[in-house]
């Protein structure tokens, strides 16, 4: 049996949550889970390694706001979240809350750190 999405006969969408810091293990899972027919939705900005878009400490501060939404809009699109990593910060702690409270289910990859 074909696993699929609420959306009207797509592949089944997962995002991926956890902290940056884990970023071997993001590109692992997400080429795993590509594997099995699945549409996969992950980070798009590692704000832990430099780039010119978020060189200034001002223009970084002005984008983890908006990094975060577009964070949460995916966990809205997302049929169900893995999360990543051996460690929960705040900031996956809470997308795992805001995903609990749309009734999404959450998987660990390391169940030992499950909140």
């Amino acid at each position: 049996m074909t696993e699929t999405s609420a959306l009207d006969g797509m592949p089944l969408i997962v995002v991926l949550c956890g902290s940056t810091e884990f970023m071997d293990e993001f590109a692992e899972i997400n080429l795993r889970q590509t594997a099995m027919g699945r549409i996969v939705l992950s980070v798009g900005c590692n704000l832990k390694q430099p780039h010119p878009l978020w060189a200034d400490p001002a223009d970084a501060a002005a984008l983890k706001p908006k990094l975060d939404r577009l964070h949460r809009a995916k966990i809205r699109l997302a049929d169900r979240v893995i999360v990543v990593g051996i460690r929960i910060g705040a900031s996956t702690r809470a997308e795992i809350h805001y995903a609990r409270a749309l009734g999404k289910p959450v998987d660990y990859l390391h169940p030992e750190v499950a909140v």
